[in-house]
């Protein structure tokens, strides 16, 4: 029996989902409350807490490691459990020396990093691990809506924690922000080890093919596998370039809402809000589409994430026009829909993961999903600080801001018309059966040697 066959019912999905609470409240404080504390209550330079979230990002490399290890051991619970440890030890650890910073800049930034460090690994092993171990027990019908929910419950996380951590960090004390901080991450294992109990335990899930120890344990021999399959392969240079075009605008968006449609700063925040409600509707689609269309999830996904990166492509456009044409151009409209688009992609590219880490059938999911967290992750660290540069050396050669701006919402544009491509090309997302051997094809035209050459 395949692993997509034992269902786990919506309870155990949502249990699940809590999970994804637990490690984005951690998240939250560490990277959006830490980051306000050390710009404006320690007065510190911008870009060290810029260096502390990217190093959290970098770090998280490691899941390919990661998730092979969980693969060896066959189990993914005490990943998720061990992961979220670290991930709570280490906010705290991230808090202290945040304090630290007041009085030696040197010695709290070391510790700091060794908190983020440790967010990185945490927040890596937690996440891989519980990706998986959806994968592995959810339906293919419900791994739309699955994504979905994990997604939605984790921004949950973000929104309950900044509101109610915020109203106990007020009026603000190093003290206030260690006691808030282990709080919280007291909270999120509690929460974590009462969601995951006997969820794993309670599904047959089905054991790997028969293999050597050796073989089974060798990271390095189980990777140059995995990286030879094609499938994992190109969905890899996908999620890395649609990922990569996704966060490209996360810091120039308001910015150019300002420069080009003369919004205040309370307008572009609310701009910000409305691209949020677009990626919910998004989302929800989904979600709703995965559950009526039983029997074709799989081509129903690559549709979704095919036709979301086209639009993402579409709405980019129009914001680039918009800039030049801003007296009759409703740009709140056209960031709803950029933000509708982008939900839409980004939770059936989720959903992709784990339909396809779950097609091997080699005993390698955890090594599969590792492998396109990291290419997600390094994708989001690059995204947002090279849309800056972008916008930077384009306005050294264009006169006009709204241009220049445009210029690099055009781009972006552009990429998201190759990872449409690249998306399309993976015929195995749209089979119902175990594809990842087949060659790929755009329409009738095999893409072996232009990923080969450019890839390998």
């Amino acid at each position: 029996m395949n692993a997509q066959l034992v269902g786990l019912g919506w309870g155990g999905i949502f249990r699940l989902g809590l999970v994804q609470t637990s490690l984005g409240a951690i998240i939250v404080l560490t990277t959006s409350t830490l980051n306000r504390i050390m710009v404006v209550e320690l007065a510190l330079p911008a870009m060290l807490p810029g260096f502390l979230v990217a190093l959290h990002h970098v770090v998280q490399l490691a899941r390919p490691r990661i998730g092979h290890g969980s693969d060896v051991g066959g189990r993914r619970t005490p990943w998720i459990i061990g992961g979220m440890l670290l991930l709570a030890i280490s906010g705290v650890v991230a808090a202290l020396g945040t304090v630290l910073m007041a009085t030696s800049t040197t010695l709290g930034t070391l510790v700091s990093a060794l908190g983020f460090l440790g967010i990185g690994l945490g927040s890596g092993a937690t996440g891989t691990s519980l990706l998986v171990l959806l994968a592995k027990t959810v339906s293919a019908d419900r791994k739309p809506a699955a994504a979905t929910i994990v997604w939605f419950m984790m921004i949950a996380g973000f929104a309950i924690t900044a509101g109610t951590a915020g109203a106990y960090l007020d009026p603000y004390s190093p003290e206030r922000l260690i006691a808030v901080t282990a709080a919280v991450s007291v909270l999120a294992v509690f929460v974590t080890l009462i969601a995951i109990r006997g969820v794993e335990s309670s599904i047959n899930l089905p054991c790997a093919p028969a293999d050597t120890p050796q073989r089974q344990a060798n990271f390095k021999l189980a990777l140059r596998e995995v990286w030879t399959d094609t499938t994992a392969r190109r969905f890899t240079v996908f999620v890395f370039l649609s990922m990569l075009a996704y966060s490209f605008q996360d810091l120039i968006l308001e910015p150019f809402a300002g420069l080009a449609f003369g919004m205040s700063p309370g307008e572009s925040t609310q701009l910000a809000g409305t691209q949020h409600g677009g990626v919910l509707l998004g989302m929800l689609a989904v979600a709703a589409s995965g559950s009526l269309a039983k029997r074709h999830s799989g081509r129903l996904l690559k549709r979704w994430v095919v036709g979301g990166c086209i639009a993402s492509a579409f709405a980019l456009a129009g914001i680039a026009w918009g800039g030049a044409h801003s007296d009759n151009w409703n740009l709140s409209a056209n960031v709803f829909l950029l933000g509708a688009a982008n939900g839409a992609f980004a939770v059936a590219a989720i959903a992709s993961m784990m339909t396809l880490a779950s097609q091997g059938n080699d005993g390698r999911e955890g090594l599969r999903m590792g492998l396109w967290g990291a290419a997600q992750a390094i994708a989001f660290a690059a995204g947002g600080f090279l849309g800056t540069v972008a916008v930077d050396l384009c306005r050294q050669w264009i006169t006009e801001p709204t241009h220049a701006y445009g210029v690099v919402f055009l781009f972006e544009a552009c990429l998201f018309f190759v990872a449409a491509y690249l998306g399309s090309a993976v015929e195995a997302l749209g089979s119902e059966t175990n594809a990842a051997s087949k060659p790929l094809r755009f329409g009738d035209v095999a893409l072996q040697e232009v990923m080969d050459g450019g890839v390998t």
